[in-house]
């Protein structure tokens, strides 16, 4: 699908990523509503895009709350594709996790984006044009301790992005799976001050936004932004998570894990 003129909504579009990927579709000509909760940043990422708040809407949802990711499909209006970025870190020892926690990254992280998806795509078979992006991680192929829930919705959003593309490949709507690796300047150990495991190398922002445009306009089932070395390690790791497991426990990625439990500890 081409880009310019598309109206796409981008969820979390007030984060570090959010606003990487809102930049580089609007470099391209595409109509956005940002989504996320926060009014006044997203006001701010509409007026620094190309074209402005003329040409960008903002919808104010907390996808935590029932209900809330249909809502944003309905106040969004006429729409050509999602871009499904919101999400919560769910990182923690389980028996430490609480009930409340645990449901509210479940929904952010999969109910939403499968509840968003099933309400924009009447509209999409109609017009028999459209693409929906879901942005998972490589924690949606590869394990890591601490990272049980947030492995559980990026494991099931990539196992339903790739039967949804299935559905609706016939009808003319592409869907796509953006799967970052570690990311400098935004994302999970960005935000909680922890730096990425050494070896691996980190992936820009603005990288991941340049993948969520390939797979728009190409129609790619997946993409992966990240280094050479990391989708190598990655793809032996999904294919052998048992030897994954062991590198890792002697590798200290226990250490790395607690410190990211701890950096993230009061933020839902």
């Amino acid at each position: 699908m081409e880009l310019e003129g598309k109206r796409l909504l981008i969820s979390g579009a007030s984060g570090g990523l959010g606003r990487a990927i809102a930049e580089q579709l609007a470099d391209r000509g595409a109509r956005l509503v940002l989504s996320s909760r926060r009014q006044g940043e997203l006001e701010e990422v509409a007026r620094a895009l190309p074209g402005g708040e003329q040409r960008h809407d903002v919808v104010v949802a907390d996808l935590g709350e029932e209900g809330a990711g249909e809502r944003a499909i309905r106040e969004a209006g006429d729409l050509d594709g999602l871009i499904a970025n919101a999400a919560l870190p769910g990182v923690g020892a389980i028996e430490k996790v609480s009930p409340e926690e645990l449901s509210r990254t479940l929904r952010v992280n999969l109910e939403a984006p499968m509840l968003m998806s099933r309400a924009l795509v009447p509209s999409l078979i109609e017009k028999g044009e459209g693409h929906i992006v879901f942005i998972a991680s490589l924690n949606g192929k590869v394990a890591t301790p601490r990272t049980a829930i947030y492995c559980a919705t990026k494991f099931g959003m990539r196992g339903f992005a790739l039967a949804l593309r299935e559905d609706l490949y016939p009808k003319g709507i592409g869907v796509s799976t953006v799967l970052p690796g570690f990311i400098r300047e935004a994302g999970m150990f960005h935000d909680a001050g922890v730096k990425a495991p050494p070896g691996f190398g980190t992936t820009s922002p603005s990288k991941v936004g340049r993948a969520v445009v390939t797979a728009i306009t190409r129609n790619r089932s997946e993409v992966e932004p990240a280094t050479v070395r990391l989708r190598l390690v990655s793809a032996i790791a999904h294919r052998h998570p048992a030897l994954a497991a062991r590198i890792q426990r002697r590798g200290g990625a226990e250490k790395i894990a607690e410190s990211l439990v701890e950096g993230h500890a009061g933020k839902h």
